[in-house]
């Protein structure tokens, strides 16, 4: 369900990310939601273009496309396991300021009873809420339970499961179709057979939670793996007599890597290895938040399991990683301060990079007429300035607070 949005926007005199290049000095329109019409300011008409509302930028801001986020759990102390329209509201609300215009609602390992709970009010939603200026959820991102609990992390060991199809295809009549992605691991019992099940209906087959070795892995690729969950976190590691999932990543264009960019989960110099190794092109950049994201250090949860935030870090009882505390626009930041990479090549793998991936490239990930008007203004200091979510504001903050 979205709003009938006929308002229409002018951005003008703002250097603009298109999909193959930067117009310096740009202008773009935006009308009844979509990208209408954009170019260089030399070409611009100002009597053939009518806007209801126009915004003239100082020399350093930029217009980029919305990020799409296709692993986050939670925000604003709401998660996509409370199974509620209002946690998928405040999250929704709330992720444009941080740059993040779509999302995947992520769930986590839980009962079934869980689970299910939170795919039907994810599809409720979709149906019901999915309304112009805020987030939009594009799908639903199913982390477990079909994983190994050699490298569980944070998902409860108690409630994992061996692959099973007929309980997945449950799970996406439940859904009403909207499982676009599935964290699993290819080694466990069955695991090959779901995954050719996941390719044959067009569902992502995702690597994660993990203890394949290499050669476990080529196999998972060639049932139809192409992407892997938050590298190198939740797997076996790279050694130099065992390449791991983390190796075979590494190693095969194939697979597009999830990373989680706080300087937390990954070294800051493992993120530029990854990055000289997969290219922009490999790489897809994640939150994986919770629900402690946008609030103060404290107590939180996970999965009806505690947590303790401490300067932004978020960890289990025993020690293990619950998730980040991750805002989109810091990862972009901070992916071009650990690699050297430019925030053309940031924005590839925050945008374009999520929505080839799940397949809606057609209408996300990149600015190009007849997209939807998912937009974000950075200043000088690349902070969010303002989001545009489907041609109506979600977000506006021009000192970049």
């Amino acid at each position: 369900m979205t709003n009938n949005n006929e308002t229409s926007i002018l951005f003008q005199e703002i250097a603009i990310y298109i999909e193959d290049r930067i117009i310096n000095n740009g202008y773009l329109v935006t009308k009844n939601g979509a990208i209408d019409s954009y170019g260089e300011m030399a070409e611009y008409k100002a009597d053939t273009i009518q806007a209801d509302q126009i915004f003239t930028f100082e020399e350093t801001y930029k217009l980029i496309p919305g990020m799409v986020d296709i692993h986050i759990h939670g925000a604003n102390d709401a998660d996509v396991m409370d199974a509620a329209l209002d946690s998928l509201n405040k999250m929704a609300n709330i992720l444009p300021k941080e740059g993040t215009t779509s999302f995947l609602a992520t769930t986590m390992t839980q009962g079934e009873q869980e689970i299910e709970a939170a795919l039907k009010n994810a599809a409720d939603y979709i149906k019901q809420e999915n309304q112009a200026g805020k987030a939009e959820i594009v799908g639903i991102h199913l982390e477990g339970p079909f994983i190994n609990a050699k490298r569980a992390g944070a998902q409860p060991l108690e409630a994992i499961q061996k692959p099973d199809i007929d309980l997945f295809i449950k799970w996406q009549n439940i859904a009403e179709g909207n499982i676009r992605l599935v964290t699993m691991a290819p080694e466990e019992e069955n695991g090959l057979n779901l995954i050719a099940h996941l390719k044959e209906t067009d569902v992502v087959p995702s690597m994660g939670h993990t203890d394949a070795i290499y050669e476990e892995v080529k196999r998972g690729m060639e049932a139809g793996v192409i992407h892997v969950t938050h590298l190198y976190n939740g797997m076996r590691g790279l050694h130099h007599r065992d390449p791991g999932a983390a190796g075979a990543s590494l190693l095969h264009k194939e697979l597009t890597t999830e990373i989680i960019v706080d300087g937390i989960h990954i070294h800051p110099e493992v993120v530029n290895l990854t990055f000289q190794q997969k290219g922009k092109e490999g790489i897809i950049l994640i939150t994986d938040s919770m629900r402690a994201k946008w609030l103060e250090d404290g107590i939180s949860s996970l999965g009806g399991q505690k947590v303790i935030v401490k300067s932004g870090k978020a960890l289990l009882e025993n020690g293990s990683l619950a998730g980040s505390t991750l805002k989109m626009n810091d990862a972009i930041t901070n992916m071009m301060s650990f690699t050297g990479c430019s925030l053309e090549d940031a924005v590839y793998m925050g945008a374009y990079n999520p929505a080839r991936q799940i397949g809606i490239l057609d209408r996300k990930g990149s600015i190009q007429s007849g997209k939807d008007a998912d937009l974000v203004v950075l200043n000088g200091e690349n902070k969010v300035v303002m989001t545009i979510c489907r041609g109506q504001i979600a977000f506006h903050d021009m000192e970049g607070n």
